[in-house]
């Protein structure tokens, strides 16, 4: 899977950093969530972006 994120509509909730820590951190310094692994085979990286509160978060 490809996961990718819109940093411009993040919110640094961090929602994804706590259901897929093994894709996703929280970039403390801008204040928002960024891609660690944007190619994956976790299935936690579709959960987080399901979760997310804003749909900054694409999986395809």
């Amino acid at each position: 899977m490809k996961v990718s994120l819109d940093i411009d509509e993040c919110i640094g909730c961090s929602v994804c950093c706590q259901i897929c820590p093994d894709v996703f951190s929280l970039d403390e310094t801008a204040g928002v969530a960024k891609v660690l692994r944007p190619n994956t085979t976790e299935p936690c990286a579709k959960e987080a972006e399901e979760s997310c509160p804003v749909s900054c978060i694409r999986v395809e």
